[in-house]
């Protein structure tokens, strides 16, 4: 039986850990909310009493942290000093490129190895284990952590090199953010110029204007039945979650020296959507905001 110690149980975390114990490992489990670590004692992982506690022994750490300063802090503090040398390190956050580095450089200079493996898909992907996994490692250590990684998965991508999995994650999420606001552009529009919103969804979904934001993940109710728009835009993917992808992506095109116009539009406009109340509902409720109908929104808290 595989040792996992799984570190960050938050929106994603919580259902990749239970992916993982789902497939017959023994997976130690820890985070700081212990309404967390509740729910991950139900889905058969076995609380840890700390970080250290969690990784001491463990064959694959893996953790799922909010942002690079955690990362850091966790594997500097916390991991490196108690893991075993022969664990593989995978960080499944979505941090900057910078922070991926610097903990993989580290990690290797203390004989680890380590990988920045980001994910695709929401928290519906991650409690179903078809989550899409996009890997930055030595590409002689790239088996390894397949294989590690497909319980949870429904594609695993060698992207390149340390750093190269958060490359893929911001261009990636950037790219569905842009698309997501054009999806849901058209939408309004055809509301407006009278034109029945599934029959819409029938023909663009057919037609040239055809992506995953419109055919998998369509933001009108009714055409597609596992999205999120049919469930009050609850789960999915956060348009907080959204709003910080875009900011790395921004962060990483100033100091890259690339022009993302639209990828700057598009923080703007989630920004502002976020700001209004609406942080916790899926990315693509931004439809109810061009319609100016918020009024059919619940923003949580309210």
């Amino acid at each position: 039986m595989t040792r996992i110690a799984f570190v960050g149980l938050g929106n994603m975390g919580a259902g990749m850990a239970a992916r993982q114990a789902a497939a017959g490992h023994e997976v130690l489990a820890f985070d700081l909310s212990q309404a967390a670590m509740d729910r991950a004692a139900a889905a058969g992982c076995i609380p840890a009493a700390s970080v250290a506690e969690a990784v001491k022994g463990a064959d694959t750490v893996i953790t799922m942290l909010p942002a690079g300063p955690h990362v850091r802090a966790v594997y500097g503090e916390e991991v490196l000093p108690h893991a075993s040398k022969s664990a593989l390190l995978i960080d499944c956050s979505t941090i900057d490129m910078d922070s991926a580095r610097a903990v993989g450089d580290l990690a290797r200079t203390r004989g680890f190895k380590f990988a920045d493996a980001p994910v695709s898909g929401g928290i519906m992907a991650a409690e179903a284990g078809t989550l899409a996994f996009m890997v930055g490692c030595e590409e002689v250590d790239y088996p390894a952590f397949e294989a590690v990684l497909q319980p949870m998965a429904r594609a695993v991508f060698h992207a390149g090199g340390l750093g190269s999995g958060q490359a893929a994650k911001i261009c990636n999420n950037m790219l569905l953010g842009i698309s997501m606001i054009g999806v849901c552009e058209a939408f309004a529009l055809a509301e407006k110029l009278g034109l029945d919103p599934e029959r819409f969804y029938e023909i663009g979904s057919k037609s040239s204007g055809q992506c995953w934001s419109l055919s998998t993940y369509c933001p009108w109710p009714g055409p597609v039945e596992t999205a999120p728009s049919n469930r009050d835009y609850e789960g999915g993917f956060l348009t907080a979650l959204m709003l910080k992808d875009l900011k790395l992506a921004q962060e990483a095109a100033a100091k890259a020296g690339a022009t993302t116009p639209l990828g700057g539009q598009a923080e703007a406009l989630y920004a502002l959507f976020d700001g209004l109340g609406y942080g916790q509902k899926d990315f693509s409720a931004m439809l109810q905001m061009f319609r100016g109908r918020l009024d059919t929104l619940q923003a949580p808290g309210a």
